[in-house]
């Protein structure tokens, strides 16, 4: 198939978010995305600090209580 042009696993486009949104939209409802919107933020958030290393986050919070 991929000498036809055919790609099984391409890149996410703006017709499948749409159609991944609407699928969340029924299954959570209109309020409940919000809140897993912030969660879904604060677990990368978190990731992010731990990949470059929780000790300047604790450096930070240190000077700040400091002051």
């Amino acid at each position: 198939m991929a000498a036809l042009g055919v790609r099984l696993m391409g890149p996410i486009g703006i017709p499948e978010l749409v159609l991944i949104f609407i699928i969340l939209l029924l299954i959570f409802g209109g309020k409940k995305i919000p809140e897993l919107a912030r969660g879904l933020g604060a677990g990368i958030r978190n990731f992010k600090e731990a990949l470059h290393g929780g000790d300047q986050g604790d450096q930070k919070s240190k000077e700040t209580k400091g002051n």
